[in-house]
């Protein structure tokens, strides 16, 4: 299926469109912002959290937004465009624009889920610790370090992702150097234990709040659960009664291994993925 793509200003273009100068800060600098989500019946799934984030990342490169009913409206556009029996990954972007200055370049892409999402859903992933190379509590008080920003400098999330590929397992997890779990490249962590539904404070850490964990967590005594966030080091997930990746657009996939250790498979996956609209 074609992408969509919609420009601030023109609406949907043909996807062959150009959209970035040579000097677009984004391309040259990871100079900028982003968030996906995911779409269902041609309505992008919490859209507002997703917006509130953006201007959250925003605030944090001192990077001017659209107003937030331009944003609201180019999703629109972009969406109108796409099947509304068919779910689709919709990114927005907003970059700092030209070198030279100029205003912000703004643009939403709609595209299909990948078949390796739904195959993630459906079969849970091999997951990888590996080091983050910072405290956990570090970036809370560095906000150069842009601890919570959704930004397009996704180097070294893509070269995680890579490296955990060569490893032969599908997803890593990130820890840090005092021994915590994190977060993954794409994705937050969430386990179940003893009853409570777990995941780890974004505040403190300066992880990404995810929007599909927060759902999760908000709606956690519809399951029969509790909710807390809290820390955690990777030996406890071992012996967690569930381990979960919660992300927009791949949604809840059940970790079926750590770091080789046997995990799963667990019946709360259906419901929770249920509860999510991704089952």
């Amino acid at each position: 299926m074609a992408r969509v793509l919609a420009l601030l200003g023109s609406g949907v273009v043909p996807a062959h469109t150009p959209v970035l100068r040579a000097d677009d800060l984004g391309a040259l600098r990871g100079d900028g912002v982003f968030e996906t989500m995911h779409v269902r019946a041609g309505e992008p799934f919490q859209l507002d959290e997703h917006l509130e984030r953006m201007a959250r990342s925003a605030a944090l490169l001192a990077l001017a937004l659209p107003p937030r009913a331009a944003l609201v409206e180019l999703t629109a556009q972009a969406c109108a465009a796409w099947p509304t029996d068919t779910e689709g990954a919709l990114r927005l972007v907003c970059t700092r624009g030209p070198e030279d200055g100029g205003p912000v370049t703004v643009y939403a892409t709609l595209a299909p889920i990948p078949p390796a999402h739904r195959v993630a859903r459906r079969d849970g992933i091999a997951v990888i610790t590996a080091a983050l190379g910072v405290p956990a509590e570090v970036r809370a008080g560095a906000p150069w370090l842009l601890g919570g920003a959704k930004t397009l400098s996704y180097a070294v999330n893509m070269a995680s992702l890579r490296w955990v590929a060569g490893q032969g397992g599908d997803d890593v997890l990130w820890v840090s150097t005092d021994g915590y779990a994190l977060e993954a490249p794409t994705a937050t962590l969430v386990w179940l234990t003893d009853g409570v539904l777990c995941t780890v404070p974004a505040q403190t850490t300066g992880i990404l709040a995810g929007t599909t964990a927060a759902y999760l967590l908000a709606h956690a005594d519809e399951l029969g659960m509790r909710a807390e966030e809290r820390m955690v080091r990777p030996a406890e997930l071992h012996t967690a009664e569930g381990v979960w990746l919660a992300s927009s657009v791949r949604g809840l996939a059940e970790v079926r291994s750590l770091d080789g250790v046997a995990l799963g498979p667990l019946p709360e996956t259906t419901r929770m993925q249920k509860l999510l609209g991704y089952a």
